[in-house]
């Protein structure tokens, strides 16, 4: 099987998976009902969650550009943007394409090495986990008693259970896991020179060298409080633009709290991070749960708020993500293109 048919059935599966999860979250849904519960929805408070969506994409491109410039590049922010915009489109055909993807549209459009922009990326991540388990942290120290049950029992209970589902008490899986992992540093020791000598190696050497190079940015960021604002800035506004769209059902969900429109952020980011294109199914279903589980909302109206806060950023990305690649791969809104086209108006010679 070649490498374009592994990727193809690879996105099978897991657009199947994301099916699944639909399936599962839709199942008992009225759909009647959810149609009309929608058709009455305040759709002023979705657009607000939309407008406060826009403004966390272009924090987020400004905190990339300060992980980027310890690099010795200043990309405009405008490429960067637009670069994010279109890593969040390149999610909805595999998960966690995007993050290679913006990469490789910011490295072509501004010359940054991509193994550099990698390393950016993942220290960009690491911080959002980070910033993600701190907020779960202090969420249940502020409303345990309301929230603590649901954390338990729907996410690390079962994810407790999956994962010793998959590895099973069977001694043999643990006798080959510590065999392969004392074994494997040894044997690279042991033919390091030989390895040393395989072009593949040097240019896994290379990408490894200048990805800890975009990975040691942060070091050597001059401005670090912008960093913290614009990280605290982003997750704001994701809380906020998932509060918002609450307003937009009154008659359900109207009586939720700012802390309230936090959690439905936290678990919601949990069925992002699920292996699905862009958290499809997964987001659905977490938030619908956590809407029944916590608030006792019924299982209709549950879903009219998971789909109606899912499918407006989703067409939101679409539309700014295609736009985005508009910019990034043609020269619509080239800097150069324009400048270059203004000086051969201005110039009389040019009409010789």
């Amino acid at each position: 099987m070649n490498k374009t048919s592994l990727n193809i059935l690879r996105n099978a599966i897991f657009l199947a998976f994301g099916i699944l999860l639909l399936y599962l979250a839709f199942r008992d849904v009225r759909f009647n009902e959810m149609i009309s519960i929608l058709k009455g929805a305040k759709y002023s408070w979705v657009a607000l969650s939309l407008i406060l969506s826009i403004f966390a994409f272009a924090s987020r491109a400004r905190r990339w550009s300060l992980l980027i410039e310890p690099l010795s590049h200043r990309p405009g922010l405008w490429n960067t943007y637009n670069a994010v915009l279109f890593g969040y489109l390149a999610n909805y055909a595999l998960p966690r394409m995007g993050e290679i993807t913006r990469c490789i549209a910011l490295s072509k459009k501004e010359k940054i090495p991509v193994e550099s922009l990698i390393g950016t990326v993942v220290v960009e991540r690491a911080i959002d986990m980070l910033s993600l388990l701190l907020i779960i942290v202090l969420l249940l120290i502020a409303r345990f008693k309301k929230f603590g049950e649901f954390f338990q029992d729907q996410i690390f209970q079962n994810l407790s259970e999956k994962t010793t589902g998959i590895m099973g008490g069977s001694a043999l899986f643990w006798i080959a896991l510590i065999t392969l992992t004392i074994a494997t540093p040894l044997l690279l020791y042991l033919f390091r020179k030989q390895l040393l000598k395989l072009k593949v190696i040097k240019w896994i050497a290379g990408f490894i060298r200048r990805l800890s190079e975009g990975m040691k940015s942060v070091s050597r960021m001059k401005r670090k409080w912008e960093f913290i604002f614009h990280t605290l800035f982003i997750w704001s506004n994701y809380a906020l633009m998932t509060w918002v769209v609450v307003f937009a059902l009154p008659e359900i969900t109207g009586d939720l709290k700012f802390t309230d429109g936090v959690f439905l952020l936290v678990i919601g980011s949990l069925g992002m991070v699920a292996p699905v294109q862009a958290g499809i199914g997964a987001f659905h279903w977490i938030v619908s749960t956590g809407l029944q589980e916590v608030y006792n909302v019924g299982e209709t109206e549950s879903m009219a708020f998971a789909s109606l806060q899912h499918t407006s950023q989703t067409l939101l990305v679409f539309l700014l993500g295609s736009i985005a690649a508009l910019f990034l791969f043609t020269k619509i809104g080239d800097r150069k293109q324009l400048i270059s086209n203004e000086k051969e108006e201005t110039d009389p010679q040019s009409e010789n």
